[in-house]
């Protein structure tokens, strides 16, 4: 160009130095070292500035050259190379202000704020060395005519120095802030492969690599000694979920072990495995790098990796949270929780699949019995036994005590096939034990009705396999749930009906037969509706048992019964007690010793005006409590009688020592007098409460020749449609008048 310096003008000294074979350019590409980028429109300048400093090495690397012979093209080779350290740029090219518009390119558009820049022009008038250094954000400005081979090595030396000292910084600030993003994004995370896979994703990030060849592995939390891979990437991608064992690098396991052995780093040449996490949870990250890793990536993946080990405590601790929701912890099968999540998952197809509830049978005796340890140690072999036999292609879960849940093809879970899983004893304690299970069936309907609703179906089929004395499997039909729903119904009506105070007592007469007298009355509750008629006693009496309700009921009768006997006493009827039922629920209630004395005290009754009358069933079902709380009651001096003796299984023991005031004989013995066996089992029962000191009381009592027959035996008292039948309050008055 005109008026510039010769070559040999300003580089005589460049002219001397060691020579390379013409033309030698260094491939960046393939060289690892600091990249420079000679950006100039003569040719000479290129090859004068490689062979100075072809030879050259700056901190111990050499250098390596690109070049550009104009201002766009610079821009191309900038695109292409992110690693250039050092623009050598002249000023002028093909416009005179070139060079200067691509320090602002280079600076605004590509935003390379790391690349040193050294100008050199052959025309400072130009370009004013204080007006360009002043506006220009470069790292040296010289003019061609001074730049010897000195000074343009201490200036590339002193760039690079900039560039590299510039590079770390920015390098340990985009790397704290991945760590922040990174920590943050982990905390986010709740299952333990999410976790995994975002600390191998952040790692990567942090150390610009490829995710290809990161393992992660942690030790099992169960306290044994397996290691289980639960994160990794490129070719150990199909590890995942295995355990160590299963990788078929020996040495990579046993370095892994030594990591959570000694729970330390262990950092080589070209790979690197890092201990992170806490003593209950151990993790160790291997990193295969294929070259060793330079400041100050070590230091950064250390702070990263502590700031790791929180998030990583945190999804252990969601984990066992998790694992504490949705898993048995007893036979680590999946619980209630689960079981309903997989009905409402579409992971189940609807066509061909159906739901099983198992319960063994009379677990709760062998449980009370032998104790917890031994209950637990059944559920625990039914378990395996059902995992075993049926495979991973069942969904198998413990829903409640002894109750398990199945799921899967109705081929597979035919009744034969849970007999043959269990049909070999479990062992416990040096004893065999025969496990016999009751099944309830429900067919898969499609896509709705599932879920809890599904579940629910399966339990109605599983209480009517468990009350049906003849089978144990049952399967649920649509009639199931109409009785369900229509029992619910029920007790919704009873209890809004007793709230609305619509029962009544209604009083029944027994009569002594040898005075002609009425000694006593049988409370009897009925629900009168609104045209006149009653819901029977034996529909509603197990509704109120079933919802509970009849603890609440029961005490108002034995209420109700202690008004009547005030009246009772206030017209003169002084010997005429009252007899109420009481059910099996009400001895359960602690409260019920203590609530008859308060009645008794609050209505200022004599106690044995009372009876409290109970029946076989009553007394066979829990006879420690039955006998204890009835000790009590006599002690107050309330009388006990025996509801429908001869109809239930009651042991003659028990009866010995009941403390009872009267047995009386249920309606259907009565009504079978006509037969020599019915007078002779009557015959039997009247002379052994002859025996026992208690007085007799017949029940159903229709016809004159009944009541011959029983006083001729020796009954005492009868009642029954032949004197009266149940009657309210105020018409017993009149009938006792």
């Amino acid at each position: 160009m005109p008026g510039r310096t010769s070559m040999t003008e300003w580089s005589d000294e460049l002219l001397f130095q060691p020579e390379t074979p013409a033309g030698h350019e260094t491939d960046a590409s393939t060289s690892r070292g600091w990249q420079i980028l000679v950006v100039d429109d003569e040719p000479e300048v290129h090859q004068v500035t490689t062979l100075s400093l072809a030879q050259t090495r700056v901190l111990d690397l050499p250098l390596s050259f690109l070049h550009a012979y104009s201002a766009t093209e610079a821009v191309e080779v900038l695109n292409e190379h992110a690693g250039i350290a050092v623009v050598l740029l002249d000023v002028v090219m093909e416009t005179d202000d070139a060079g200067l518009s691509l320090v602002r390119t280079i600076r605004e558009t590509l935003g390379r704020s790391e690349v040193r820049i050294i100008l050199r022009t052959g025309q400072p008038g130009s370009a004013p060395e204080a007006s360009v250094i002043r506006d220009f954000d470069i790292n040296d400005y010289k003019t061609k005519n001074e730049l010897t081979h000195r000074k343009l090595l201490t200036a590339i030396t002193a760039a690079i120095r900039s560039y590299q000292q510039i590079r770390t910084i920015n390098q340990n600030r985009i790397g704290l802030e991945k760590i922040i993003h990174g920590g943050a994004t982990l905390l986010e995370k709740r299952s333990m492969e999410a976790f995994a896979d975002g600390v191998l994703t952040q790692i990567a990030s942090l150390l610009g690599l490829n995710a290809e060849g990161i393992l992660a592995a942690r030790a099992l939390e169960d306290g044994g000694e397996d290691i289980y891979i639960f994160g990794a990437a490129g070719h150990y991608t199909r590890y995942m979920n295995r355990a160590l064992d299963t990788l078929d690098n020996q040495a990579i396991q046993q370095k892994i072990r030594q990591c959570l052995d000694e729970r330390r780093h262990l950092i080589g040449d070209n790979e690197a495995i890092y201990y992170f996490g806490s003593h209950q949870h151990a993790a160790a990250v291997y990193l295969e790098s294929g070259q060793p890793m330079e400041a100050p990536y070590p230091e950064l993946l250390e702070v990263f990796l502590s700031n790791v080990s929180i998030g990583y405590d945190n999804v252990a601790l969601f984990q066992q949270l998790s694992r504490a929701a949705f898993e048995d912890p007893l036979t680590r099968l999946a619980n209630r929780n689960e079981f309903i999540h997989l009905l409402e998952s579409e992971r189940i197809p609807s066509a061909g699949s159906t739901l099983v509830l198992l319960d063994i049978d009379h677990f709760s005796d062998f449980n009370h019995a032998l104790g917890q340890d031994l209950g637990d140690e059944m559920l625990i072999a039914v378990a395996q036994r059902l995992r075993r036999h049926f495979g991973e292609q069942v969904e198998i879960a413990r829903i409640d005590g002894d109750v398990f849940g199945l799921i899967g093809a109705e081929n597979d879970l035919t009744p034969e096939s849970f007999y043959q899983a269990l049909a070999d004893p479990v062992r416990l304690d040096g004893n065999d034990f025969r496990v016999m299970v009751s099944l309830g069936y429900c067919a898969f309907p499609g896509q709705v009705d599932r879920g809890l609703q599904l579940l629910n179906r399966a339990f109605m089929a599983l209480r009517m396999a468990k009350n049906s004395p003849f089978r144990s499997v049952a399967w649920f039909t649509p009639e199931m749930e109409t009785r369900v729903r229509e029992r619910l119904g029920g007790i919704r009506a009873l209890r809004e009906g007793f709230e609305q105070q619509e029962f009544v007592l209604h009083y029944q007469p027994q009569w002594d037969l040898e005075q002609g007298l009425v000694t006593g009355v049988e409370a009897l509750l009925r629900w009168p509706r609104a045209d006149g008629s009653s819901v029977s006693p034996a529909e509603f009496i197990p509704l109120a048992e079933q919802s509970g309700l009849i603890v609440r009921m029961g005490l108002w009768v034995i209420e109700q019964a202690c008004r009547q006997l005030v009246q009772l006493c206030e017209a003169g009827h002084e010997g005429v007690r009252i007899s109420v039922n009481v059910s099996m629920l009400q001895f359960r209630n602690a409260g019920l010793v203590d609530s008859v004395r308060t009645l008794i005290n609050e209505y200022r009754i004599a106690p044995g005006q009372l009876t409290l009358e109970i029946t076989e069933s009553v007394v066979m079902d829990e006879p420690k409590l039955v006998l204890t709380t009835l000790g009590s009651l006599s002690e107050m001096g309330v009388r006990i009688s025996l509801d429908d003796f001869g109809m239930g299984f009651s042991s003659l023991a028990y009866l010995r020592q009941m403390p009872l005031h009267e047995l009386k004989i249920d309606k259907s013995f009565v009504q079978d007098m006509d037969s020599p066996q019915g007078v002779a089992v009557i015959e039997s029962i009247i002379q052994l409460t002859s025996r026992l000191q208690l007085d007799c009381i017949a029940e159903g009592v229709e016809t004159d020749s009944q009541q011959a027959k029983l006083r001729q035996l020796g009954c005492h008292r009868a009642q029954g449609f032949l004197h009266a039948a149940a009657m309210p309050s105020d018409r017993l008055l009149a009938y006792l008048s």
